[in-house]
């Protein structure tokens, strides 16, 4: 009896030494449902999870996610995932009975997020998936204002982008012309590249100084190019994206310097 008081005895001296060791704190346990990959730093308000199913449809991309110790449906728009892949997405709207006309399903319940913070861990070094982490089209995220100096166009339909957000109203619909130089270029976002523009019109304050621009054309960051196409005021694609003004579908002409 007295040989195991004494075992007992050591035991607890051994456990009490391995807690100080650890300063006398617990170890954090992971919460079942919440695992992400090393490399993201999950943050309270965001959606993370493991990928246990994935949908294409209308642009978006859908996935069921072991998410806050329930299967959650989340929809981005189009990202490169698979099963398996953990991933951490912005926080996004919840939708109830949400119907979808490209998949011909209704959801319960679905959260529409703006995208991954960081790539899928299947596609960490993808470019598409770096490009879908930015996110940087939207206006919350607008590019910051610089010296910019172009000669703005001229003749029927010209505007500077100041104009755009001035007479959006008025030229809702309607066909632009403008010069400007190329700011940022995301590249096969719901199959068209998205990029923003710059003239050295518009101001900090005034918000009108940048302008985003859909297009098939590719051109690079810093050329000078002359753009024509549609002009669109409050355009909302959903997921939350929402434009004051855009132009879309335009024909991009790189302009030699």
């Amino acid at each position: 009896m007295k040989r195991i008081t004494t075992y007992l005895m050591i035991f607890c001296l051994i456990f009490l030494l391995a807690g100080c060791e650890n300063g006398g704190q617990e170890k954090i346990r992971k919460p079942k449902g919440k695992k992400v990959s090393d490399k993201a730093d999950r943050r309270p308000g965001y959606i993370y999870g493991k990928v246990k199913k994935t949908m294409e449809g209308g642009g978006y991309t859908y996935m069921l996610l072991e998410f806050d110790g329930k299967n959650t449906w989340v929809a981005v728009p189009r990202t490169p995932v698979k099963n398996g892949d953990e991933v951490m997405l912005y926080p996004g709207q919840v939708m109830k009975d949400f119907h979808s006309k490209s998949l011909d399903k209704t959801f319960d319940s679905i959260i529409f997020s703006q995208g991954p913070v960081t790539p899928p861990s299947s596609m960490a070094h993808g470019t598409e998936a770096s490009e879908m982490a930015i996110q940087a089209h939207s206006s919350t995220n607008r590019m910051k204002k610089k010296d910019v100096r172009v000669k703005h166009a001229s003749g029927a339909g010209a505007i500077t982008i100041a104009t755009a957000y001035e007479k959006a109203k008025e030229l809702n619909g309607k066909e632009v012309v403008l010069r400007a130089v190329v700011e940022r270029v995301l590249k096969n976002i719901l199959g068209k590249n998205w990029i923003h523009c710059q003239d050295g019109t518009g101001t900090e304050a005034g918000k009108n100084y940048d302008i985003t621009v859909t297009t098939k054309a590719s051109p690079e960051v810093g050329s000078t190019v002359l753009i024509k196409g549609t002009l669109v005021k409050d355009k909302n694609i959903g997921a939350g994206y929402f434009y004051p003004v855009i132009i879309e579908n335009a024909k991009v002409t790189v302009l030699k310097k």
